[in-house]
């Protein structure tokens, strides 16, 4: 298949950046091409397959028998810092995993741009064929849960 051969390195490494884990990012991508393989008129270009691999991460993240798993195979001492922050907080694979549980889908894609792909909010508009006000929005909202997670476990 052309298409792994030219975009599944990428997306092995998307896939890897959110699940923090080569082997379950391996079973997202191959998941997804086989899917792919099956349908003959499935688009195969870059966009469309980064979408995908987003939203089949999400998707492994928001399974509760697969959060616990993914949470406890992640060594904290060993993991980056978070790419990027949301005003004084940064995004690390444990808030990452609360967020995703807490918004829609649509706000945990533009989440996974901004927070993890350091996307700027006209390069998601674009991406996503939305409005920058609209992107605007839903990060106004991700900050939203973003505050109120943080000053729960605040409370503890």
């Amino acid at each position: 298949m052309d298409a792994y051969e030219r975009y599944g390195r990428a997306l092995l490494r998307k896939a890897e950046r959110i699940l923090g884990h080569r082997e379950d990012a391996r079973d997202v991508v191959q998941g997804l091409f086989v899917d792919l393989h099956q349908k003959s008129d499935a688009p195969m270009d870059l966009p469309y397959l980064y979408r995908a691999v987003t939203h089949r991460c999400l998707t492994l993240l928001r399974d509760e028998a697969n959060r616990a798993r993914l949470l406890g195979r992640h060594d904290e001492a060993l993991a980056p810092a978070g790419r990027t922050r949301c005003d004084d907080t940064a995004i690390g694979r444990d808030l990452l995993v609360k967020l995703v549980r807490e918004l829609d889908e649509h706000e945990s894609e533009v989440l996974m741009y901004r927070y993890v792909d350091d996307m700027t909010q006209e390069e998601i508009a674009t991406l996503l064929g939305l409005s920058r006000k609209t992107i605007g929005k839903r990060l106004d909202r991700i900050r939203d849960v973003v505050q109120r997670i943080v000053a729960g476990e605040g409370t503890r």
